[in-house]
């Protein structure tokens, strides 16, 4: 019997918190309590479609730990979404969130469907029915979904005004990645990829390599993907590679960002753009290069595909993109990896920032968003470095003990009810 993605990300994050529960002597009682969701809602979402059918999908919300505040987790929509892939990215969530020390537990919620076969109406209509059918779990102060895999600012405005329709007044806090004007925060569409960003550069910094002239590939030339490679090229780091999920394009001297922008604005793929080599996604881990970002999809540094990678440094902008036997392999060759719940635990961070604005009815600048997510990105890493090499560890290991750590003196503080 074939495994699923799903069960392969739960036995990775459950191995991840075993390990780190080992490292800090963690009492047997909070160990096990990690080890399973607080709760978990399976639905049924009966969809009316165009033609007349309705469609019955199957969703989930599974809220992981809530003991340092609300939960907070994005929706995907994916045919691929099932109970584990969802319980896996949960439990990530409550180590992000307690790692960047935001007062938030985690969660996540999805639909298993393919939107890319159904009409945006269709979408909308599953879209509130999910809604409908959690929403004994969201709310402002219980948990605050966020937008994910296939789903974007309009999902948010859909399941913020389902929710606020049942309530009777509107709340805007109920989800994060909101439309601007529904009380969206500037500074959250890019702000993955811009904690990537901060996070590879204090890495360099780290290893004494200067950004000017570090080269770059990207595998997942999307959201994360793309805002990481234009800032880091605008610090001075050549783009050497990048691909999209059907391959992409590598050229040695750099890539002209803004020339490949204008080619994928204008409906062209990005392994079609002129100005470099095809790579496929296979080819683009033997790409030469300082620094691989691995942006797409989990599992993708694998014991096949890390021995091939050349960087001294990986950024994971994806959720589990390197599998335990690829960990293995860059951790043997010496490759500094920033792990998942650090590097991009900047979308999160800005997450945050938009419920606190919502909840004050008070909105920052950007610039100011910046500077907060930077601080906080920065102080994070450094932490991480620090526990690392204090306790001659990997960084993947060394931010589950401090986010586990946190977690676990707050469970002991609040103590066991009843």
């Amino acid at each position: 019997m074939s495994t699923t993605t799903g069960e392969t990300m739960l036995r990775d994050a459950l191995a991840q918190l075993d390990r780190a529960a080992e490292r800090l002597k963690l009492d047997a009682w909070i160990h096990a309590r990690l080890r399973h969701p607080e709760r978990a809602l399976v639905v049924s979402v009966p969809t009316l479609m165009d033609d007349g059918r309705v469609e019955v999908f199957t969703g989930y919300r599974i809220q992981h730990n809530n003991t340092l505040g609300p939960t907070k987790g994005g929706i995907r929509y994916s045919p691929l979404v099932d109970f584990d892939e969802v319980a896996a990215l949960a439990m990530l969530m409550t180590w992000k969130c307690a790692l960047m020390g935001l007062p938030y537990g985690g969660a996540k919620g999805g639909v298993a469907c393919d939107t890319r076969r159904m009409s945006l109406r269709e979408v909308e209509r599953m879209t509130r029915r999910y809604t409908s059918e959690i929403i004994i779990m969201i709310g402002p102060d219980t948990d605050i979904p966020a937008p994910d895999m296939y789903t974007n600012e309009t999902t948010m405005a859909w399941i913020m005004d389902t929710y606020s329709m049942q309530r009777g007044i509107t709340v805007p806090g109920v989800v994060t990645g909101k439309p601007l004007l529904l009380g969206g925060s500037l500074g959250r569409v890019e702000a993955t990829g811009r904690g990537v960003t901060y996070v590879v550069l204090e890495a360099a910094k780290l290893l004494g390599l200067t950004p000017s002239g570090l080269r770059v590939a990207v595998q997942g030339f999307g959201n994360v993907g793309s805002v990481a490679a234009r800032l880091l090229q605008r610090e001075g780091c050549s783009i050497v590679a990048a691909t999209a999920s059907q391959g992409g394009v590598a050229n040695p001297k750099g890539l002209d960002l803004k020339a490949m922008q204008d080619h994928l604005r204008e409906g062209g793929k990005l392994s079609e753009f002129r100005g470099g080599d095809r790579v496929s996604n296979e080819e683009l881990f033997g790409v030469d290069c300082d620094v691989f970002i691995p942006a797409a999809l989990e599992g993708q540094v694998t014991e096949v595909t890390a021995p091939r990678i050349t960087a001294r440094i990986v950024a994971e902008g994806a959720n589990g993109p390197t599998t335990p036997e690829g960990d293995r392999i860059l951790d043997e060759k010496g490759v500094l990896v920033i792990p998942d719940v650090l590097a991009n635990g900047g979308g999160v961070t800005v997450s945050y920032f938009e419920w606190v604005q919502d909840l004050q009815f008070y909105f920052w600048k950007e610039a100011e968003i910046h500077q907060r997510l930077q601080e906080i990105m920065v102080e994070a890493f450094r932490r991480v470095e620090a526990m690392a090499r204090e306790q001659r560890v990997s960084m993947r290991v060394a931010a589950l003990m401090l986010a586990v750590k946190r977690v676990a003196d707050a469970m002991r503080l609040r103590g066991l009810y009843p």
